[in-house]
């Protein structure tokens, strides 16, 4: 699960990190009566300076059902999320948040 991934806003034609982002692992949600849709928590950081990271924090959480899932825009359907795999790409990544996060 960990690692970088494009949001499907991602723009092909856009800075390689716009809608990038890198997952540093999944959480569990503590409490009994939490839904079971949202007992696990993805924990994750944008590479790019969108609200949260201009706000000082670090660390977004979304639902991993959510991750997981599909969207469906324009009547076609695809990942939510997309692993990036492309060495060169995860290389231009791990600059841009060296120079973010540390």
């Amino acid at each position: 699960m960990n690692g970088f991934y494009y949001h499907y806003k991602h723009d092909l034609n856009g800075p390689i990190n716009n809608y990038a982002y890198e997952v540093l692992g999944v959480g569990c949600h503590t409490e009994d009566d939490c839904r079971s849709e949202d007992a696990n928590m993805v924990v994750y950081r944008p590479l790019y300076e969108e609200s949260v990271y201009k706000a000082g924090k670090l660390f977004d959480l979304r639902p991993l059902e959510m991750w997981m899932g599909n969207v469906t825009k324009d009547g076609v359907t695809f990942p939510r999320f997309t692993l990036i795999t492309d060495s060169l790409v995860i290389d231009q990544l791990k600059e841009i948040k060296e120079k973010m996060y540390e």
